[in-house]
């Protein structure tokens, strides 16, 4: 049997309606990047690279979901943003790009 003094970890993980954070982002060359970011762990994300704070995406708030990183044209709308499209879950979600190209997410629970 575990004892807490203060706030345990299933009252935290009671708190967060979104617990994981996951962006998208690809190269010029077409590569495809993902990060995955799981609030209960000492884990680090970078929003926005080193550049002009002009080139900064500046509205990002915990549990809201970006999808217009990219305009019509397919430019990039801000410089310095590290992920083009990011979106928040509850779930535990496994991203990956089949031999065919397709876009799969596996639940993990």
């Amino acid at each position: 049997m575990s004892y807490y003094i203060g706030v345990s970890p299933g009252d935290v993980i009671g708190t967060l309606s979104k617990r994981y954070f996951y962006g998208l982002r690809r190269t010029d060359n077409g590569e495809v990047f993902h990060g995955k970011y799981d609030q209960l762990r000492a884990e680090s994300l970078t929003i926005n690279n080193s550049g002009e704070s002009i080139d900064n995406y500046n509205n990002f708030e915990e549990g809201q979901d970006f999808f217009e990183g990219r305009d019509v044209n397919h430019e990039i709308v801000y410089d310095n943003l590290n992920y083009e499209q990011f979106r928040w879950d509850s779930r535990n979600l496994t991203y990956s790009i089949s031999a065919n190209g397709d876009f799969i997410v596996k639940t993990n629970g």
